[in-house]
């Protein structure tokens, strides 16, 4: 057997199980240099060795001699090189990003690292950095806390970041015949903030996760400082033709579906053309290691079915409750956004007057897309809250 690289010997004898440790206590990680070797890590009882790379891996990490070197130099060097798009992550995020923390050598009580966390109602996967006042970030639908690496890496220098995945998604627990709604969720992020000892937290929500953030937002404003809501997904104005058939289906068919990888792989390509590279390619796979398991289909047709169901009039609609939300909020908007038109800014702006509002080229994504210009737009928005906090602060001891 040729020797493994100095690079991936580095890495493997800084494994800290403490920073993360793959679900069922083994996994491999396939470590490979573009165009030449490969390896296994064996993660195993705690600790991680090199194996010769066989069969299947459930996570796999690519790049070219020079990253690897920087990545086994550099404590932050694998995070770098990931998000620069000179290492390849792919089949399993959670696996390959949590192999990258465990590795890194770094032990500040800020650093990268994944945990599940068991609430009231399910065992929450979370990924967290940073330290200062908390932030949930909660993922859109059939996307995973992966999404909010960027978020992570960005406002971990001010705050402590924490990323997760809700209940029926990614590697949380996905409970057979949960409503998946909006208050279902909502309830999920209380539990959590619980389990963590947060009394409060700012939120930061994408797409459903956004309008999960107002949901928690409009029932227990107390524990919310501010919401920061990217592309959220709000309910529809206008009439919903399938609404009276959709009420027929029951998402709970999605545990017998067939749904071959191949053809969710072609219907996923045709939907995003990008999906071969970088945080998109890696975002698909996130998409697919849940979808293609029942019980997280049946949770992914529940929420969507809910997303397009929400009543937006009457005495528990969704516009009629708005104008109610109290923490202060900020919503960015993508330009180029087809699922959530930017035209819903003016019938936010109507029912909250006091809502501040930033407008960037991009689609539903803003954190992938447009990272700096987006994690600029809530960093200033929450360190407002902070400077207000402070002032009040001193006010109160004069």
């Amino acid at each position: 057997m040729i020797s493994p690289p100095r690079t991936f010997q580095a890495l493997v004898g800084r494994y800290d199980r403490r920073a993360f440790e793959p679900h069922g206590g083994r996994a491999h990680v396939r470590l490979s240099i573009t165009g030449g070797s490969s390896f296994d890590a064996l993660l195993e009882r705690g600790s991680a060795r090199l194996v010769a790379a066989e069969g299947g891996a459930e996570a796999s990490l690519t790049a070219d001699p020079e990253t690897w070197a920087e990545i086994a130099d550099d404590p932050r060097g694998g995070m770098r090189a990931y998000q620069s798009g000179r290492l390849e992550v792919r089949r399993n995020l959670h696996l390959g990003v949590g192999f990258l923390a465990a590795t890194s050598g770094i032990r500040d009580p800020g650093r990268l690292r994944f945990r599940m966390i068991l609430t009231r109602s399910a065992r929450l996967s979370t990924l967290e950095a940073g330290t200062g006042p908390p932030v949930l970030a909660i993922h859109g639908l059939g996307a995973t806390k992966g999404s909010f690496l960027p978020t992570v890496a960005a406002l971990a220098d001010r705050f402590r970041v924490i990323a997760f995945d809700l209940p029926g998604f990614g590697d949380s627990d996905k409970p057979i015949g949960a409503p998946y709604n909006a208050g279902f969720f909502a309830d999920a992020v209380i539990n959590l903030m619980d389990a963590l000892d947060l009394d409060s937290a700012n939120l930061i929500g994408n797409s459903l996760g956004g309008r999960i953030a107002l949901e928690v937002g409009l029932r227990d404003p107390a524990r919310v400082d501010r919401l920061a809501l990217l592309a959220p997904s709000l309910a529809w104005r206008r009439p919903r033709r399938w609404a009276p058939a959709l009420r027929l289906v029951r998402p709970e068919l999605g545990l017998v579906q067939l749904a071959p990888r191949a053809v969710v792989e072609a219907i996923v390509h045709r939907l995003i053309p990008s999906a071969d590279h970088g945080w998109t390619a890696a975002g698909v796979d996130e998409f697919l290691r849940a979808y293609l398991a029942p019980a997280g289909r049946a949770a992914f047709y529940a929420a969507a079915r809910h997303i397009y169901l929400e009543a937006p009039h009457g005495d528990a609609g969704f516009w009629t409750r708005l104008p109610g939300l109290e923490p202060d909020a900020l919503f960015v908007w993508g330009r180029q956004d087809t699922l959530v038109p930017i035209a819903f800014e003016r019938h936010v702006a109507e029912a909250l007057p006091r809502a501040r509002h930033v407008e960037l080229e991009c689609g539903h994504v803003p954190q992938i897309e447009l990272p700096r210009q987006a994690h600029e737009a809530v960093r200033s928005f929450f360190d407002r809250r902070m400077a207000a906090g402070g002032l009040a602060r001193a006010l109160s001891n004069k």
